[in-house]
């Protein structure tokens, strides 16, 4: 689940784990509440059949994407740029497989997972790397398959700020432009879900969330 600081060379990539590093077991905790997420699964578990192979893109702790698709039989690849969530996910969700590395250099073979989630995983990159990067795992996707895609639904670019009480820099796009980028990218969106969403920690407050369900044609 993560996704909040800037991401836009090796540097940045360090500064991103120290984030997280940071936050640890805490972003969980801030997170773990979230109804439109749980539903989201759901939607994603309905269209899988037994022991598909997914691929969870910041999957933080491992719970509750990883830890939910892997208890219900599936084949779970977690990837995060953090150690401390990886060495979490990876001791809480035993089930499921879990890597450190940067999703940008992940290689992606065409139509190997049944399903990609993408749950916050995006803000840390500048719109042209969320293009790229959405494009790549949209062609990682087999025909047919599924891609969940959740985030801030802000138009704003490179927007310094803080984020339970680490320094980060925020880039998205409003609703409809990401609507139009994850389509540019050849996914159709089946159902789209809004929701403002308030973390539970003392600097949180109220944020927009948007839950984008794809297929794959």
């Amino acid at each position: 689940m993560t996704g909040r600081p800037d991401l836009t060379g090796e540097h940045d990539a360090r500064r991103a784990a120290a984030v997280f590093d940071a936050l640890g077991s805490a972003y969980e905790k801030a997170f773990a509440h979230s109804t439109p997420h749980r539903r989201s699964l759901e939607w994603l578990l309905g269209r899988l059949t037994p022991g598909s192979r997914v691929l969870d893109v910041g999957s933080g702790t491992g719970r509750p994407t990883a830890a939910t698709l892997a208890a219900a039989g599936h084949d779970v690849l977690g990837v995060d740029v953090s150690p401390v969530m990886v060495d979490l996910a990876a001791r809480q969700v035993p089930e499921a497989a879990f890597r450190c590395a940067d999703v940008r250099e992940l290689p992606l073979e065409e139509g190997s997972f049944d399903a990609i989630c993408v749950y916050f995983s995006l803000l840390q990159l500048d719109r042209a790397e969320q293009a790229a990067l959405i494009g790549r795992l949209a062609r990682a996707v087999r025909h047919g398959g599924s891609l969940v895609l959740a985030t801030v639904p802000l138009d704003v670019e490179g927007v310094d700020a803080v984020f339970m009480g680490q320094p980060v820099r925020v880039t998205s796009f409003a609703g409809p432009d990401l609507v139009e980028t994850v389509t540019r990218a050849g996914l159709t969106v089946l159902a789209e879900e809004n929701a403002l969403f308030t973390p539970d920690h003392p600097e949180a407050v109220p944020e927009p969330h948007v839950f984008l369900h794809c297929a794959r044609p």
